[in-house]
């Protein structure tokens, strides 16, 4: 048996055919294109998985090439046997073909639920559709978040600088203008001044008609001095009763006139109740070789000295402190 394997002595199929060319045509075309496709998918296999290798199917693959490859060899052999009759080697290639497929087909079967699970193109499509979804609502969601943050933080901002009593600067705004002011003059020797206001016998409004009352002189004075300085200025409440205005590049004289006009518009407002009010106000002047600390004290003993002098005054602190107007 095993000399007649390669002996070739059975009958060709070129005999079976008829030796005819329109039938070897078709017998050895199909072959061939069959053998050629059949030689080029377990490379093609082969490639994929190795670009593939998240995919855990080698066994699986291995075997579907193997069935392949059988295959082609089994119609290479038919090709052979048109002139040379080697069945019997054709017969053994294609049993060993029969048990690869049987092989192939077992573990297919069993990796069936694994490729049911994979996703299909829709299902992806599905799944991509409803991410983009969840990733818009999620940008969303930060947008909203963002701008409520920003709102919160202005808002704290505004709460951290502003005065909630008057609406006008707080102390820790104020004194932030003024430690600018004097970084500015360190630079630029740029002159600036300064004014404390104080709202004469603040505490007899308290006591006569009470702190709502109080607040409401506080918030209508500050109002007051707002509307008295120009654009530049800033006016800040500094504690109290006591309000802080700091004026870029103003020299002494116009300050004093800025203060005086302020005077009399407070003296001259309205008030609920009849309640009269009046003021006081220091006048400070930066001048080389003083701190913003000590301008801010020189302000406040100008102030005080209004106080003492009967109120409802401008005083300017010059080098011997007391200078009435």
């Amino acid at each position: 048996m095993f000399d007649r394997l390669f002996d070739g002595s059975l009958m060709p199929h070129g005999h079976c055919l008829l030796w005819r060319w329109d039938l070897l045509f078709l017998h050895l075309g199909g072959d061939l294109m069959t053998v050629i496709a059949y030689s080029l998918i377990p490379f093609g296999i082969f490639y994929f998985l190795r670009k593939r290798q998240d995919l855990k199917f080698d066994g699986l693959a291995v075997l579907f090439a193997s069935f392949i490859a059988f295959c082609g060899a089994s119609h290479l052999a038919g090709l052979i046997n048109i002139w040379h009759g080697y069945y019997f080697i054709e017969g053994m290639i294609k049993f060993a073909t029969g048990i690869v497929s049987l092989v192939t087909a077992y573990f297919l079967w069993r990796l069936m639920p694994a490729f049911i699970n994979i996703p299909s193109v829709k299902l992806l499509k599905q799944r991509n559709e409803e991410l983009e979804h969840l990733r818009a609502q999620l940008e969303e969601t930060n947008r909203s978040l963002e701008a409520k943050v920003k709102q919160r933080t202005l808002e704290l901002e505004r709460q951290a600088n502003t005065d909630a009593v008057t609406g006008v600067a707080s102390r820790f705004s104020i004194m932030n203008t003024l430690d600018r002011c004097y970084i500015s003059y360190q630079r630029y020797f740029r002159p600036f001044s300064i004014l404390m206001v104080d709202v004469d016998h603040f505490k007899h409004v308290n006591d006569n008609h009470g702190h709502q009352a109080g607040d409401e002189v506080l918030a209508r004075m500050a109002k007051c001095i707002s509307g008295s300085i120009r654009a530049a200025d800033t006016v800040g409440r500094y504690g109290g009763e006591e309000f802080l205005v700091i004026l870029p590049e103003t020299p002494q004289s116009p300050a004093i006139e800025l203060a005086e006009r302020i005077r009399k518009s407070v003296e001259a407002l309205d008030l609920p109740n009849d309640i009269l009010i009046t003021c006081s106000i220091g006048v400070s002047t930066i001048t080389k070789g003083i701190s913003d600390d000590d301008l801010i004290s020189q302000a406040d003993h100008a102030l005080y000295t209004a106080k003492g002098a009967g109120r409802n005054q401008v005083v300017v602190f010059d080098k011997s402190r007391l200078n009435n107007q």
